[in-house]
């Protein structure tokens, strides 16, 4: 079951279940192996010139959510992370500031569409 999406700051909560960071990059200020982070599959993030012609900015989300999609599309990485999800609660974790246009808001929305 897919819990959620959360910035990998926020505390853990007992709902969580296992927190997936879903980013290209391990975020600044977390050191690996902290409990914040349960496993990183860097796989399903953005492709790194999608990550950066998008860069955040809010302009570019309609385009951003069908590029990433379109990436997304008969991803290896994208079946397992939904196969994960549809045997525990899963939480995906991402470092962006801006919570509502990001990959892990892109995942979550295909996850639900694969039943997860």
């Amino acid at each position: 079951m897919l819990a959620g999406i959360r910035r990998v700051y926020d505390k853990r909560s007992v709902t969580d279940g296992r927190r997936v960071l879903v980013d290209r990059l391990w975020p600044r200020g977390i050191k690996k192996g902290t409990q914040s982070v349960d496993l990183w599959m860097r796989d399903v993030a953005p492709s790194t010139e999608l990550r950066k012609w998008f860069s955040h900015d809010p302009e570019k989300w309609p385009e951003f959510r069908e590029r990433y999609r379109h990436e997304l599309s008969g991803s290896k990485a994208l079946a397992e992370l939904v196969g994960m999800a549809k045997r525990q609660t899963v939480t995906l974790i991402y470092a962006a500031k801006d919570t509502e246009h990001n990959d892990a808001v892109v995942l979550a929305e295909l996850m639900r569409e694969k039943g997860a």
